[in-house]
């Protein structure tokens, strides 16, 4: 009783910790003080009369996450596993299998194995079901499973895993794995290098740096710099990035905050390796934060033309700030901007539509900014291209069939029966997508709409009122026009679905270095890329 008393007493306190050493308390430290002498008092209540025994640590954690929703989706509170989750993506650096892996309720899926890593090394492939872990079910197991997978070097861990509905057992050495920023660089012909950036860890800008040197020695004139589906990261590397391209003393981005202390201006430190170079950036919907900084100054300051859709669109800053017992809280503490004083924020969170949502910022109600050279580019909607691309057309449906692990799955079995020798040669045809659709079929694939959720409310409440005789006709065509509507939503994205399962099958035969290899050849952009900067008078007509 001693015990659970303590904790009680002790939880409320931690909790005025970690808001009065998180605030800036200015005019209104009265009111956060009441406010959160309020929360301790119910949250002691609560815990100590409710009929039902209560989770503490439950509790607070729905009541921190259902205070930041109202804010917006980058300021999070993070445990102590979150916090290492986090280190891992900034430095690129743990000790585990070497495969990304998807934790589900009764298994983990090898969603990719790194080459030359344990897991490859081990046998194991992209589809493989983990459903025991040492002597440890993964069903029955409660905390994240993943972690099972994770020790110290050199220490061996034994899986039971299914693959094609065979059971089977592998024996993993763990090793310290090397998450690269640079995943990939080299020529695509005698004079142009390709480089891809997948993320902005410790290491962007040095690996960057290794391999702009390394093609050049090469005997590179011209570079594209891939930073199609970069979600970002840390903001100093992106600066750093710019730096190669442009003199030192440039600015590059502003920062601008309610906290004096956070409004930033940042300018290159270094000396650059080749301010000369023509140089293509690629991005598409996928590239946010830092890969929107790093297009859209060089773009500001006219030293690359960026080819692709539009950027996501986050103009945002984010800070981490430590809390007790290893915890953070990661604040949106600023926007950024680029050298032509544009925010390219998507999304407003702070006037929000009357379901709560987050509105897109209008068109219309973009502004117009300069480059160094005078052309005009607009703020509002993340970076625009200056040669575009369609962008995916992700419906809901077609989101759906990703997040379902319908495109993964397929690309499994379809590695499991096909025996490709040159992989590069692959190209996906009328009947594969054919294929594609019966085995969404097959695999009872449905999904409501919106649209379907609010014509069975309405026809549930047309019930209520004894209207549905009347109506059941054309409630049933209206449905039936819904699922011809969907059958054909995914015809539409023949092309977008034919290149993400060409993607996934790919990686299965020759992991994601081969991918890369296969993109220099198959990809549309790089194509483009590579035509405009082989015609310098082209090249230089997109900057002036």
């Amino acid at each position: 009783m001693k015990k659970l008393l303590k904790k009680r007493i002790l939880i409320p306190v931690i909790a005025c910790v970690l808001f009065l050493s998180t605030t800036a308390f200015k005019n209104d430290f009265f009111e956060i003080a009441k406010q959160i002498e309020i929360f301790t008092t119910l949250f002691k209540e609560l815990n100590m009369n409710y009929v039902d025994d209560t989770n503490p640590g439950d509790l607070m954690d729905t009541a921190i996450k259902s205070m930041l929703e109202n804010l917006d989706p980058y300021t999070n509170f993070m445990n102590e596993q979150d916090v290492e989750s986090a280190r891992i993506n900034n430095t690129g650096d743990y000790t585990g299998i070497g495969a990304k892996v998807k934790t589900l309720k009764d298994k983990l899926v090898i969603v990719e194995p790194y080459k030359n890593y344990p897991a490859d090394k081990a046998g194991l492939k992209a589809g493989d079901e983990i459903i025991k872990v040492g002597n440890t079910l993964i069903e029955t197991y409660k905390e994240d499973a993943g972690e099972l997978l994770k020790g110290a070097t050199d220490t061996p861990v034994e899986v039971t895993y299914k693959r094609q509905g065979k059971t089977q057992t592998a024996t993993i050495k763990r090793a310290e794995v090397e998450i690269k920023a640079v995943p990939y660089f080299s020529m695509v012909n005698n004079k142009t290098g390709f480089i891809v950036l997948s993320r902005f860890n410790d290491k962007a800008s040095a690996e960057t740096n290794y391999a702009l040197r390394d093609l050049k020695a090469q005997g590179a004139e011209r570079i594209i710099l891939d930073l199609r589906g970069n979600p970002g990261g840390l903001l100093n590397e992106a600066i750093n990035i710019v730096n190669l391209f442009v003199s030192k003393g440039q600015l590059v981005v502003t920062t601008k905050s309610k906290v004096k202390k956070y409004n930033k201006t940042y300018y290159t430190q270094n000396d650059p390796i080749d301010t000369q170079i023509p140089l293509v950036i690629l991005i598409d919907e996928g590239s946010a934060s830092a890969s929107e900084i790093v297009s859209g100054a060089l773009q500001d300051l006219d030293r690359a033309v960026i080819i692709g859709s539009r950027s996501f669109g986050k103009g945002l800053v984010q800070r981490p700030k430590e809390l007790v017992y290893g915890t953070q809280v990661k604040i949106t503490i600023s926007r950024y901007y680029t050298p032509s004083g544009r925010c390219i924020q998507a999304l407003d969170y702070w006037h929000r539509n009357d379901k709560g949502e987050a509105v897109r910022v209008k068109q219309e109600n973009y502004n117009e900014f300069k480059t160094k050279n005078g052309r005009k580019v607009f703020d509002g909607g993340g970076v625009l291209p200056d040669v575009s691309f369609n962008g995916s057309k992700n419906s809901s449906i077609i989101n759906a069939i990703v997040n379902n692990d319908l495109i993964f799955n397929y690309a499994t079995n379809y590695y499991y029966n096909h025996d490709i020798k040159d992989v590069n040669i692959l190209q996906l045809n009328d009947t594969d997508f054919l294929n594609f659709k019966s085995f969404l079929k097959a695999n009872n694939f449905s999904f409501e709409t919106e649209t379907e959720k609010a014509l069975n409310k309405a026809y549930e409440a047309a019930k209520n009122d004894d209207l549905d005789d009347n109506i059941k006709n054309d409630f049933n065509t209206l449905i039936s026009n819904l699922n011809k509507s969907k059958i054909s939503v995914i015809d539409e994205n023949k092309a977008y679905l034919l290149e993400l399962l060409t993607e996934d099958i790919v990686k299965r035969y020759v992991y994601r270095e081969g991918l890369y290899d296969y993109y220099k050849l198959h990809d549309a952009e790089i194509k483009k890329a590579t035509d405009i900067l082989g015609n310098q008078t082209a090249y230089l007509s997109y900057l002036k």
